[in-house]
């Protein structure tokens, strides 16, 4: 992977609306991009509609659009890109379970975050279900549905994800044992 300082003062240019950056930028984060799109897609059942390039692709098209973005340094970029991806996957999820009628539920673990002790959320979860339950949480806490989203889909270590945030990672691991705890009742319905 390339130098983050080299990736960060690409972004930083490329939101400032040079080109030439976002055509240099391209191959250093692709790598990263699939490795984070093979985690969203880690749960998927074979033959699904959306394969990891594709989603990549879906994200990047999506990246490209943004204008005067402040680009704070890679790890808010791939923040950025894994939520864009959380989208893709809901929307389609969504799109497929309308066509079938509640057919068909998209499933993901949590366990599949990298580096992520097996919690309480590491059993198979909906993935439809698992973004309602997000929003919810954004309203009690939006900093732990943050993390959540950071670590889970993002596949930011502790480190990573305090520093996006810019909080400490002490806080970082709290808002992660607390979300998943409320989420795993949340999706479990109580029980």
């Amino acid at each position: 992977m390339s130098a983050p300082a080299n990736v960060t003062q690409l972004l930083v240019s490329w939101g400032g609306g040079n080109q030439a950056a976002l055509e240099a930028l391209t191959p250093l984060v692709h790598q990263e991009l699939r490795r984070i799109a093979a985690r969203c897609m880690a749960g998927e059942r074979a033959g699904h509609i959306l394969q990891a390039t594709a989603l990549v692709n879906e994200a990047y098209l999506r990246l490209i659009d943004w204008k005067d973005v402040q680009w704070q340094n890679r790890a808010h970029f791939f923040a950025v890109a894994s939520q864009i991806m959380r989208r893709v996957l809901v929307d389609v999820a969504r799109t497929r379970d309308r066509e079938k009628r509640g057919g068909g539920q998209l499933h993901v673990s949590l366990s599949e975050a990298a580096g992520v002790a097996d919690g309480p959320l590491a059993r198979g979860v909906d993935l439809i279900a698992l973004d309602d339950a997000l929003k919810t949480l954004e309203t009690l806490s939006a900093r732990q549905a943050r993390v959540i989203e950071l670590r889970f889909f993002g596949g930011l270590s502790l480190e990573e994800a305090a520093h996006v945030l810019d909080v400490s990672v002490g806080t970082v691991r709290r808002d992660w044992s607390l979300a998943q705890a409320w989420l795993f009742r949340e999706l479990s319905g109580g029980r």
